[in-house]
C-alpha cells in the first residue's frame, strides 16, 4: 500500500519537461498530449517551448563542450549553420567556404582560404598584361603585337585564368542549378562564362558572326579581359572576405588560449610533477604559483592570493581567494601562491562551457535573418531577369556596336548584383557580437536573444540572489555597555555550530572571518519557536527571540526599537543574553549586492521599466527596493508560477519582458519571458532557461548586455541598408541607366570590383564590433 501511495504522489506531482520544476498535475492548468503520454507545465511558457520541439526535451542529446580537436572538426556555413560536414568544403546552399564549427586552437587558416591565395597569384599575374594588351590599344592606341595576334594572344592569357583559377566558381554555379539554390556563384560563372565563351567563338570563328559586328581589318571584338579581370576581382574579394571571417573567432581562440597546456600536480611526498593539462582528473592537488594561470576550476585547500577573473566576469578588479574559495581554470593568480583540489574538468570546466555556449551561439540566426533569406530567394532569379532584358533593351535600340554594348551591361549586372554582402550582414555581426559579449562577461545562447533584448523596455528581476548576494550574512553587532562585539559575537557563534537553523551558519561563517576563537560548548539545547541555549566554558548563553530571553530571565525592552527597525528593513534579529542577562543583538540579512543601485539607475535611464519579484514578505521587499531605488513595481510572496504569471500578464499588456534570475524557482519565469537572462552565480536550470547569462552574477553586467544588443542590432542594420543600398544602385548603373543622360556606363570590371568591396565592407563593419565599449 505504501509503494502504492508513492506512485500516485509521483505521478501527481510530475516534472516539466522543459525547465525541470516540479509540477502539480492537480493545479496547473497547462497540458499536452504527445505520442499518447501526457505531460504537464509550470506556465504557458514551457509549454508553447515544449510543443515547438518536443524531441529536444524528452530526448536531450549530451555533448562533449571541450575545446575542439585539431582535427576530426565539424566544419559548418556561417549563413546556413544547418550546414555540417566532417570537411572543408563548400556551402551546397549559398556555396561560401566553409569554416569550423569552433575556432581551432592552432589558428590555422582556412583550406579555401589557402587556396583561393594560390588562384588569386596567379590570376592577378596573368590579368595585368592581359588588361594592358586588351585596354592598350582601345584607349591609349598603344598597339603591342599585330591586331591578328591579339586575340589569341589574350585567349592564352585568360584561359588559365577562368579555366583554372575561377574554375570553383564554375563548379559551385553549376551546383546551385542543379540544387535550385540560386547564389552568387550563380551570377558569377554566368557572367563569367558568358564573355569568355563570346570571345572563344569570335577568336576561332569570327565567320560565324555579321559583318555589322566586325571592327576594321575583319576583326571581331574580343572580351577576354572583362573575363580575366573579373575573376581576379572576385578571388581578391574572397580572399579579403575570408581572412576578415578568420578574426571573428580570435574572441573564443583568445579563451581557448587562457587554459594553461599543463598543470602542477602534487604528489604523495609534497612534490610538483608537471603534467598536460589532459591529465588532470577531479580530486588531483595543484599548486598554483604566482602569475600563473589556474588549469581548472576547483577549491583552493592552502593559501592566499588575488586572482584576476576578469576573463569570467568582465571585471578588472581582482578577487581575495582563500581556503574554501571555488577558483576557476583561465583566471590568472596573483602574486600568492595557493594548493587546489581539481573538482571540474575538461568539458566541464566553465571556461570550456563558454567556448562551447559561444561557438553555439555564433552559429544561430536572429529572426531578422529571415528578411534578407526571404530577399536572397528571389532576388538571383530576377537579376537574371535584369540581365536579360538588359541585353534586349541594348541589343534592340542601344548605340553600336550594339552587341558588344548588350554583352558588356548584361554581365555587368550579373556580376554587380552577387548577394554575398546581404547574406554577410546578420551572420558576420552575430559572430563578432556575441565574441565580444563572452569578453564582457556576457554569455549569449543564441542570436534570437539578443534581437529581444535589444526590443525590450521591461526588466523584470528576482531579489534574492541577483539584487541581493542570495546567502544571509552578519551586517551587524550590537553589545549592551558592558560587552564587546567580539565577545558577544564568539559565544553566540560557539553555540550556533550546534544549531541547524539557516541563520547560524552566517554567525558562525561571521566569527572565523574575524578569527574569533570558540569556546567548548556543552549542555546544548534547542527550543523550539524560541532559540538556542547551551554553556560555553561555563558561561550560559542564550540566542534567539525575546521570549526567549524572557525565559532565561533578561529584559529584552532596551533592544526592542532597535530590533524592530532593522526587522523593518527586513532582516532577522538575534538577541544575546549571557548568564541571564541580555548583552545585544545580531542582525542578519541578505545584503544589497554593491553594484546594484547603479545597475539600477543606469538600466532605468536606458529606458527600461524595472519590476521586482520575490518570495520574501511585502516589508523585506519593500526595504530592498528602497535601499536600491529606480525599482518601479513590487510584487512579494510570490511563488514560482505567480513569477510567470505575471510575466505573462506584461506581455499581455504589450510589455516586451526581459526577466533576469538564479535559482530553480526562476526557471518557469526565465522560460515565460521575451528573452531570460540568468546569473552564472546561479543553478543549471535558471541557465538552461535563460537567452543570455551573465558569468558574474551581477546586474551590472546587464548594462553590458543591454549595449551589446544595441550594438549588434544596429550593426546588423547597418549591414543590411548598405547591401540593399548597394544594389538598389549598383543594378540599375550597371544596366546603363545613366547613359542617356551622362554616357556613364559600368564596365564588368568595375563592377566585379564594386561587388567584392560590398562584401568586404560589410565584414568590416561587423568587426568594429570587436572594439565597442561596453
Amino acid at each position: 500500500m505504501r509503494h502504492d501511495r508513492q506512485e500516485d504522489e509521483a505521478a501527481r506531482h510530475g516534472r516539466d519537461p522543459v525547465c525541470g520544476m516540479a509540477v502539480d498535475s492537480a493545479k496547473t492548468s497547462h497540458h499536452a498530449e504527445h505520442d499518447g503520454q501526457s505531460y504537464r507545465f509550470c506556465s504557458a511558457g514551457c509549454r508553447q517551448k515544449f510543443l515547438s520541439d518536443p524531441g529536444k526535451y524528452l530526448n536531450p542529446v549530451t555533448e562533449d563542450i571541450a575545446p575542439p580537436p585539431l582535427e576530426g572538426s565539424i566544419w559548418t556555413c556561417p549563413m546556413h549553420p544547418q550546414i555540417r560536414q566532417p570537411a572543408p568544403g563548400s556551402c551546397p546552399i549559398c556555396g561560401m567556404a566553409l569554416e569550423p564549427e569552433a575556432p581551432r586552437l592552432d589558428d590555422a587558416p582556412n583550406p579555401e582560404l589557402v587556396d583561393f591565395t594560390h588562384r588569386l597569384w596567379v590570376a592577378g599575374a596573368l590579368a595585368v598584361p592581359l588588361l594592358i594588351l586588351s585596354m592598350g590599344g582601345e584607349m591609349l592606341g598603344l598597339h603591342l603585337v599585330p591586331a591578328s595576334w591579339s586575340p589569341w594572344i589574350q585567349l592564352v592569357l585568360c584561359a588559365p585564368i577562368v579555366l583554372w583559377a575561377g574554375w570553383p566558381f564554375f563548379e559551385r554555379g553549376w551546383a546551385s542549378l542543379k540544387s535550385r539554390h540560386t547564389n552568387m556563384f550563380t551570377l558569377i560563372s554566368l557572367g563569367v562564362g558568358a564573355a569568355f565563351l563570346y570571345s572563344l567563338a569570335a577568336t576561332v570563328a569570327p565567320g560565324l558572326f555579321p559583318a555589322a559586328l566586325r571592327q576594321h581589318g575583319g576583326m571581331v571584338p574580343v572580351y577576354y579581359e572583362a573575363a580575366g579581370v573579373v575573376v581576379a576581382l572576385v578571388l581578391l574579394g574572397q580572399v579579403l572576405e575570408l581572412r576578415a571571417r578568420a578574426a571573428t573567432g580570435r574572441a573564443i581562440r583568445s579563451l581557448l588560449n587562457l587554459a594553461p597546456k599543463t598543470a602542477r600536480r602534487m604528489q604523495a611526498d609534497g612534490s610538483d610533477d608537471e603534467v598536460p593539462l589532459s591529465k588532470v582528473v577531479r580530486g588531483d592537488r595543484l599548486r598554483i604559483r604566482p602569475g600563473e594561470a589556474i588549469p581548472v576550476d576547483g577549491t583552493v585547500l592552502e593559501g592566499q592570493s588575488s586572482v584576476d577573473e576578469s576573463m569570467l566576469t568582465g571585471e578588472p578588479a581582482p578577487v581575495l581567494k582563500t581556503a574554501g574559495s571555488s577558483v576557476t581554470g583561465g583566471t590568472v593568480n596573483g602574486n600568492g601562491s595557493l594548493v587546489m583540489e581539481a573538482r571540474a574538468v575538461g568539458s566541464e570546466t566553465m571556461l570550456a562551457r563558454i567556448v562551447a555556449m559561444v561557438s553555439e551561439a555564433q552559429r544561430s540566426r536572429a529572426p531578422i535573418q529571415a528578411v534578407a533569406d526571404r530577399i536572397a530567394g528571389w532576388f538571383v532569379p530576377l537579376v537574371v531577369l535584369i540581365a536579360v532584358a538588359t541585353f534586349a533593351i541594348w541589343l534592340c535600340v542601344g548605340p553600336e556596336p550594339r552587341l558588344g554594348h548588350a554583352l558588356l551591361n548584361a554581365i555587368a549586372v550579373l556580376i554587380i548584383a552577387c548577394p554575398c554582402a546581404l547574406g554577410l550582414a546578420t551572420p558576420m555581426s552575430i559572430m563578432v557580437g556575441t565574441g565580444r559579449g563572452a569578453q564582457a562577461g556576457v554569455l549569449v545562447k543564441n542570436a534570437e536573444a539578443l534581437q529581444a533584448l535589444d526590443r525590450v523596455d521591461t526588466l523584470v528581476i528576482d531579489k534574492t540572489g541577483t539584487l541581493t548576494e542570495g546567502k544571509p550574512r552578519l551586517v551587524a553587532v550590537s553589545p549592551v555597555e558592558g560587552f564587546s562585539e567580539d565577545d558577544l559575537l564568539a559565544l553566540a557563534a560557539a553555540v550556533e555550530t550546534n544549531s541547524e537553523h539557516p541563520l547560524a551558519l552566517a554567525v558562525v561563517d561571521a566569527a572565523k572571518e574575524r578569527a574569533l576563537s570558540l569556546g567548548t560548548v556543552s549542555a546544548f539545547e534547542a527550543h523550539t519557536g524560541l532559540g538556542i541555549t547551551g554553556n560555553v566554558d561555563g558561561r550560559v548563553v542564550a540566542v534567539g527571540n525575546a521570549d526567549q530571553m524572557r525565559k532565561v530571565g533578561a529584559d529584552p525592552s532596551p533592544l526592542r526599537e532597535q530590533g524592530e527597525r532593522r526587522r523593518a528593513e527586513g532582516a532577522g534579529v538575534m538577541l544575546v543574553a549571557i548568564e541571564g542577562r541580555c548583552a545585544g543583538l545580531l542582525v542578519v540579512a541578505d545584503p544589497i549586492k554593491t553594484s546594484a543601485s547603479a545597475a539600477i539607475a543606469a538600466l532605468h535611464a536606458g529606458g527600461l521599466r524595472i519590476v521586482m519579484l520575490t518570495g520574501d514578505g511585502k516589508g523585506t521587499a519593500q526595504s530592498v527596493a528602497k535601499a536600491i531605488g529606480g525599482i518601479d513595481e513590487v510584487h512579494a510572496d510570490l511563488k514560482p508560477e505567480d513569477k510567470a504569471r505575471i510575466i505573462a500578464e506584461l506581455k499581455a499588456k504589450g510589455a516586451r519582458v526581459a526577466m533576469a534570475g538564479d535559482g530553480i524557482n526562476d526557471a518557469p519565469a526565465l522560460a515565460a519571458a521575451d528573452v531570460g537572462v540568468a546569473m552564472g552565480t546561479g543553478t543549471d536550470v535558471a541557465i538552461e532557461s535563460a537567452g543570455l547569462t551573465l558569468t558574474n552574477g551581477d546586474l551590472s553586467a546587464m548594462v553590458r548586455a543591454r549595449r551589446l544588443a544595441r550594438a549588434t542590432m544596429a550593426n546588423i542594420r547597418q549591414n543590411l541598408f548598405f547591401s540593399f543600398l548597394f544594389n538598389g544602385i549598383g543594378v540599375p548603373v550597371a544596366a546603363g541607366i545613366l547613359y542617356p543622360f551622362a554616357g556613364i556606363l559600368l564596365s564588368p570590371m568595375l563592377a566585379g570590383a564594386a561587388m567584392a568591396a560590398s562584401s568586404f565592407t560589410v565584414v568590416l563593419n561587423a568587426l568594429r564590433l570587436s572594439h565597442q565599449k561596453l
